[in-house]
């Protein structure tokens, strides 16, 4: 067999490799991914809580590399800061080398079980979204033992090959090239599971000396790092400190360990023997060193990656969408949260809105209108964006809870869009006619409507927490709120007729104004309110009806 085509062999058997680990990750973010985002956020508050979730997500996950580009995509939306997310990668990096020391031993018979099984879940038609996801992953893992028995086994001739190891010669007199080289392979496989794996497997045939395998360990560790920033600067600029705050501690800790490679190579050697554990362990033992001199500076790192990546605003008037990225619509709970974040950006536009109405009104003011009206034709613009994207997610790869939240999400920015019309086509041309009619509003009335504006305002800020956060008590204070604004309305109302019955000059020529314009803020707040309905009645805060039984009805109408 030439050497070039055991080369083509062994290339097609890392792309084998690469494919399961892709399926691996794929199947677990889509089953899981919605309770990793929860998990991680829940333990992002401890340094030691965050390791751990750090380490166990990136078992599931399979990828140190998926698990840092979600706690970026995380940070960039502000959902969690940097401090908390650097101590969740320091633990994913430990993670992806515990997976690397089960994928060491010899598993080759576990393959065609996995093959087998993940075929029948995944391609079984009667089975739930979860179990097909399952399917996906063990299917995944069995094409990973196959690859890595592949190898090993067609490997196996060119480490006997004269000339194959001339031509890998200089890895073993330039440790810095055999060093950038893994860190340009690992970047290009996009996983430094598959790297390591390889290395170990390369070593075991022959065709790379045990120092050279720890060194290029080293290169794989950083060239890990590469995708998540180059992913990270195309999320946003908030979003790159992790990824870099990871490459910092990397770099520090490859620098650290270089100079004194052969030593360590030999002390292990001869403590431990060279063997493919030994190459797998010394990936954990690098990690784990990091872990333990890092995670207690965490926040000088933070401070550091600051300096490195200034703070970018995101700016409130842009027209484009910047939480919807098409790159996370097949992964459901990265797209859902990133359509989250943007219909939040919808509800705080119609806030500076409703306050520019508010301040036209109040001072007489046409430029607020009009910045008013041009605000509205951005929140049509989001809105046909979030709604063209939402639309293209894939319903089958949807578990029950993420449809929920589809739903959610998709009417809460119906609801968005039915205010900014609310606000354009009525309150806008109510202020106008006030502002070109000079028309005076009475003392009584202008403030009553002005204490309207506030109590809608406060609403719609309240909406947006609901919304997010799902709290049950704060949907409870917007119903609330939304009686509240009812009665006020009704006292309003029944003042304003009180004043017309008095011949209140200002009163009988702002009239049809006054009514309407309350009329309006009123549904404004009707339809802000929406939001906390499905969560009340999930967790059974609301009655089924406000209607009466008949028979109580008859019963009461009887005893009168």
């Amino acid at each position: 067999m030439s050497p070039t085509f055991i080369f083509l062999q062994i290339l097609s058997s890392i792309c084998i490799l690469l494919f399961g680990l892709m399926m691996v990750r794929k199947g677990a973010t889509r089953a899981f991914g919605a309770s990793l985002r929860d998990f991680l956020a829940k333990t992002a508050g401890s340094k030691i809580k965050g390791f751990i979730a750090g380490v166990i997500a990136t078992v599931i996950l399979q990828s140190s590399t998926a698990t840092t580009m979600l706690i970026s995509s995380f940070v960039g939306r502000g959902l969690l800061g940097v401090t908390g997310g650097l101590a969740i990668v320091l633990g994913a990096d430990v993670g992806t080398t515990l997976v690397a020391q089960i994928l060491t031993f010899d598993l080759s018979w576990l393959a065609p079980i996995c093959l087998i099984i993940g075929y029948v879940l995944h391609t079984n038609k009667s089975n739930a979204n979860t179990k097909k996801q399952v399917g996906r992953i063990i299917f995944g893992l069995g094409m990973m033992l196959l690859a890595l028995a592949m190898i090993k086994d067609v490997a196996l001739p060119l480490g006997e090959s004269e000339n194959f190891k001339a031509v890998l010669k200089p890895l073993a007199t330039d440790p810095i090239f055999a060093l950038i080289l893994a860190a340009l392979l690992t970047w290009l496989f996009h996983s430094s599971l598959a790297m390591v794996l390889m290395i170990s497997s390369f070593f075991i045939v022959g065709i790379v000396p045990f120092h050279v395998a720890l060194v290029m360990v080293l290169g794989a560790n950083i060239g890990n790092v590469f995708p998540a920033v180059i992913s990270a600067r195309a999320d946003s600029v908030n979003a790159l400190r992790i990824p870099v705050g990871n490459l910092v501690m990397r770099a520090v800790g490859v620098l650290a360990f270089f100079p004194f490679m052969v030593k360590i190579a030999d002390w292990i050697t001869v403590e431990y023997g060279a063997s493919e554990w030994a190459i797998v362990m010394f990936h954990t033992g690098f990690n784990v060193v990091l872990a333990i001199v890092f995670l207690p500076l965490t926040k000088l790192i933070a401070r550091i990656v600051r300096r490195i990546v200034p703070y970018v605003t995101e700016g409130k008037d842009t027209t484009k969408p910047v939480y919807l990225k098409e790159s996370e619509q097949g992964t459901p709970f990265l797209g859902l949260m990133g359509a989250s974040r943007e219909v939040l950006r919808l509800a705080e536009l119609s806030v500076d809105m409703l306050e520019l109405c508010q301040g036209a009104f109040e001072k007489n003011d046409m430029q607020k209108l009009l910045k008013a009206r041009e605000m509205d034709n951005v929140i049509d613009d989001l809105f046909a964006q979030v709604k063209t994207y939402l639309a293209r997610m894939n319903a089958n790869i949807l578990t029950e809870k993420e449809a929920k939240r589809h739903f959610e999400i998709m009417t809460f920015a119906v609801n968005i869009e039915h205010i900014g019309d609310v606000i354009d086509r009525n309150l806008l041309v109510m202020v106008e006619k006030k502002i070109k009619q000079n028309k005076k509003f009475s003392k009584e009335g202008y403030a009553e409507i002005q204490s309207l504006f506030g109590m809608v305002l406060d609403s719609l800020e309240l909406a947006q927490k609901v919304f997010i956060s799902q709290d049950v008590s704060l949907a409870r204070q917007l119903v609330k709120n939304k009686t509240e604004i009812k009665n006020a309305e009704i006292r309003t109302s029944r003042a304003h007729i009180s004043r017309l019955s008095e011949g209140v000059p200002e009163t009988l020529d702002t009239s049809s104004m006054h009514l309407d314009m309350i009329r309006d803020l009123r549904r404004i707040n009707a339809l802000v309110t929406s939001v906390a309905y499905p969560l009340l009645e999930e967790e059974g805060h609301l009655n089924k009806s406000r209607l009466r039984p008949r028979d109580k009805v008859k019963k009461s109408k009887t005893k009168e």
